[in-house]
C-alpha cells in the first residue's frame, strides 16, 4: 500500500518513482533540489533588481529616502531581498502550477530562449526609464504591448498569463501601499501614487522569472532521469 502511494505521489510531482527502500532518500533529494532552485532564483532576482532599479534611480523615476546602503546600491536595502524572494516564489510556483494542471510547459524550453526572454525584459525596463514618449498613456500602451508580446513569444500558456496578471496586480497594489507610507516615491506619479506603466513591468518580470523557474525545473528533471537510468 505504501509503495503504491509513493508511486502515485511521484507521478503527481513529476519525479521518477524511486526503487523500493529508497523513498526517504528520494524525498530528501527532492527537498535539496527545491532549495537549490529557490536559492538560484533568489540570487537572479536580487541581481536583476539591482541592475534594473539602477536605471530607474539614475533617471530619477524613483526616489528613496537617504540611507547608507542606498548610496551603495542606488536603492533602499530592502528592495533587492524583496525582489529576490518574490522571484524565488514565482519561479517555483510556475512549474508547480503546470504539474497540478497536468500540462507540462514545453514551448521553447531551452536556455537560449530563456536568455532572450531576460534580454527582452531588461529592454522593456530600459524603455520605461530612458525612452521619451509624448505622454504617459502612449508609454503605458507601448509597454503593455511589449509585455504581452513577451508572453506570446516565450510562454503562450494560459496559466502563465493568469499568474502574470494576478501577481502584477498584487505587486502594483503592494507598491502603492509602500509609496503611500513614504518608503519611496515616484517623481511623476499618474496612477494612484505610482506610474501607470508599472503593472506592465511587473507582468513582464513575472513571465521572465516563470520562464527561468520552468527551465530550472526541467533541467532538474532531466538530471534525475539520467541518474535513475545509470542506477
Amino acid at each position: 500500500m505504501q509503495q503504491k502511494y509513493s508511486q502515485r505521489l511521484f507521478y503527481v510531482t513529476g519525479a521518477v518513482p524511486p526503487r523500493q527502500g529508497s523513498y526517504n532518500a528520494a524525498i530528501a533529494d527532492q527537498t535539496a533540489n527545491l532549495a537549490i532552485r529557490g536559492l538560484l532564483l533568489f540570487l537572479i532576482g536580487v541581481f536583476l533588481a539591482l541592475v534594473l532599479n539602477l536605471l530607474q534611480v539614475q533617471r530619477n523615476v524613483t526616489l528613496f529616502p537617504p540611507d547608507g546602503f542606498a548610496s551603495i546600491f542606488s536603492s533602499a536595502w530592502w528592495v533587492p531581498p524583496c525582489c529576490g524572494t518574490a522571484s524565488a516564489v514565482i519561479g517555483l510556483l510556475y512549474p508547480c502550477i503546470d504539474r497540478l494542471l497536468g500540462e507540462p510547459h514545453k514551448f521553447k524550453r531551452e536556455w537560449s530562449s530563456v536568455m532572450r526572454c531576460v534580454a527582452v525584459f531588461v529592454g522593456i525596463n530600459h524603455a520605461s526609464a530612458k525612452v521619451d514618449f509624448a505622454n504617459n498613456v502612449q508609454l503605458s500602451l507601448t509597454l503593455a504591448a511589449l509585455s504581452i508580446g513577451l508572453w506570446w513569444t516565450f510562454d503562450r500558456s494560459c496559466s502563465g498569463l493568469g499568474l502574470g496578471f494576478a501577481i502584477a496586480f498584487l505587486a502594483t497594489l503592494t507598491t502603492q501601499l509602500l509609496v503611500y507610507n513614504g518608503l519611496f516615491q515616484y517623481t511623476s506619479p499618474d496612477f494612484l501614487y505610482v506610474r501607470s506603466w508599472l503593472p506592465c513591468i511587473f507582468f513582464a518580470g513575472v513571465i521572465t522569472m516563470g520562464s527561468i523557474g520552468r527551465q530550472l525545473a526541467m533541467y532538474e528533471y532531466k538530471v534525475v532521469q539520467e541518474k535513475t537510468h545509470q542506477d
